[in-house]
């Protein structure tokens, strides 16, 4: 247990067996901060090749607890299978199932792991939580603090942490957001860390190989709608084919679509009422609004008429956004420049500068 005069210093760290983490356990530790590591195990990984090879994997777990004997750091392993079932897998299949497209991580980040290390840090007598998330944390001298873009702009992770809890964000710290992925792996080298040179994961770590529908077969009787034949069709109604399941599409996707056409066809909408899939020109999928519900704040709400940024999907540009309307729990924009493939399921995430305002869920496009 540490010592009570040095709480206010200590850490939690979330520790994935990846380099970024690794880095960030170093960094600490080199600050003479009294840190303890922590590794969840989301998944059950018996019977199932694939996970264990992910960053949240069994693989995973070994290298954090590696890392951390090199640090001569305590370390934990948390089971949090049922909570990761019920917040992320569950979710996830009815999601699907309701012909959108989910973003597990973030209902990680969001439901599972920063309550969990919120929890998990008072248990263990830590005042801060860190991870070794591409994103700053801004303390300002007055007021809360404040969620920022990390310093990497092709590795910022901002877009999957909008939906943290507050009280986790107050007490957040994430050394590694002011560096690059190339500074970090530099770093982790000079240091000798045992992941200095592991090859990131970008699996889901219940998806192995992405069989998506692999997964829902799991979960979903043999004849649910989403694993059943439907119809594709042309914007105009028209039949222009078959599918074998409307789980197997998202807006925006060319490849499995019926061929033929003068031009490239893609996706634009799933009706899982109708089981169609509808499919149209590239041109097609260009929409000027976007609305999302199930919204977290991270900072002040953005009021009617403001010109904020926004990112629709994971390593997309932030775009002008023009607000309609925004509630508590909801947001709408308009977007002087239409967006293709704005996705229902996807995170939309709000910025006004380099801040992070908050997120929601993008419900229509």
């Amino acid at each position: 247990m540490i010592a009570p005069s040095r709480l206010a210093d200590s850490v939690l760290v979330a520790m994935s067996g990846g380099v970024d983490s690794s880095l960030t356990a170093a960094l600490l530790a080199r600050e003479g901060r009294p840190i303890i590591g922590v590794t969840m195990k989301t998944f059950c990984y018996s019977g199932t090749e694939g996970p264990g090879r992910t960053c949240c994997g069994l693989d995973g777990i070994a290298d954090a607890k590696s890392v951390a004997a090199q640090l001569d750091m305590p370390h934990h392993v948390f089971d949090v299978e049922a909570d990761f079932t019920r917040d992320v897998i569950d979710d996830f299949v009815s999601e699907y199932a309701a012909g959108r497209t989910p973003i597990p991580c973030v209902r990680c980040n969001s439901f599972t792991k920063f309550r969990d290390l919120v929890q998990r840090a008072d248990n263990l007598g830590c005042h801060w939580l860190a991870t070794g998330h591409y994103a700053r944390v801004v303390r300002p001298r007055s007021g809360r603090p404040e969620l920022r873009l990390g310093a990497d702009d092709r590795k910022d992770q901002t877009y999957f942490l909008w939906g943290m809890p507050r009280q986790a964000l107050d007490r957040l710290l994430l050394p590694v957001g002011d560096l690059t992925k190339p500074q970090v792996r530099d770093e982790a080298r000079r240091l000798g860390l045992d992941t200095a040179d592991k090859p990131e994961s970008f699996e889901i770590c219940f998806v192995p190989d992405n069989d998506y529908a692999g997964v829902l077969r799991r979960y979903l009787p043999d004849d649910h709608p989403a694993l059943s034949p439907g119809p594709i069709r042309l914007e105009d109604g028209s039949a222009a084919g078959e599918h074998l399941g409307y789980a197997h599409y998202t807006v925006g996707q060319r490849k499995g679509l019926p061929g033929g056409f003068s031009e490239p066809m893609f996706v634009l909408e799933i009706r899982p009422e109708s089981r169609d899939v509808v499919i149209g020109p590239r041109e097609s999928l260009a929409r000027s609004r976007v609305a999302a519900q199930g919204v977290n704040w991270l900072a002040e709400r953005p009021v009617a008429g403001e010109r904020i940024g926004v990112r629709i999907r994971h390593g997309a540009a932030i775009v002008d956004g023009d607000v309609i309307e925004v509630t508590p729990t909801s947001f709408s924009l308009k977007l002087p420049a239409p967006q293709s493939a704005i996705t229902p399921g996807q995170s939309a995430v709000l910025y006004r500068g380099d801040l992070v305002l908050g997120g929601g869920v993008i419900v229509s496009n």
